[in-house]
């Protein structure tokens, strides 16, 4: 004899109650879900809830102008402001990159280039090392002594390119 075991399924009452809550979401509820994800930017990077937010604030004003839409209409709205703002968002910060006080900050190479350095090893056959602060930096340039003096004018990817100082 077997049992099968039936898997719980709601009732039709708490079908109809959680259906409901859907029914009575208001323009305040997209307004507060805007600011929430505008609120949310600051502490996720990417820039990406804040044009999501900027979405769900449209939607919030279309749903204050046309009360009688349905949420799956809102929902529509939602999702087509959001591909916009977030690809149109992409587009402007594309062109125009936000100022900062360290331009450098992630391209850590660039900020060597212009400094002198003494060469702790050779450079053999076009590469070599230097150590620079507290890290060793792979180098590539003509080849020269131990102690020489170096220049980096130049960085290609994680190898400095540097020449021999006058």
């Amino acid at each position: 004899m077997t049992i099968a075991a039936k898997s719980p399924r709601p009732s039709e009452e708490h079908m109809s109650m959680s259906m409901m809550i859907f029914d009575e979401i208001t323009f305040w509820h997209w307004l507060i879900a805007g600011v929430i994800l505008i609120a949310f930017e600051m502490f996720v990077p990417g820039v990406v809830f804040m044009w999501v937010g900027i979405a769900a604030i449209i939607t919030g004003v279309v749903a204050w102008a046309a009360p009688d839409l349905s949420l799956e209409w809102l929902l529509i709205i939602f999702a087509v402001l959001s591909v916009i703002s977030v690809v149109s968002g992409r587009m402007y910060l594309k062109k125009h990159p936000l100022a900062t006080d360290h331009p450098k900050l992630n391209h850590r190479g660039q900020r060597y280039v212009g400094r002198t350095f003494v060469l702790s090893e050779p450079i053999v056959d076009g590469y070599g090392k230097i150590k620079v602060d507290d890290s060793t930096w792979k180098i590539s340039g003509p080849d020269l002594a131990t102690g020489t003096k170096v220049e980096v004018v130049d960085v290609d990817g994680t190898v400095l390119k540097v020449e021999a100082q006058s």
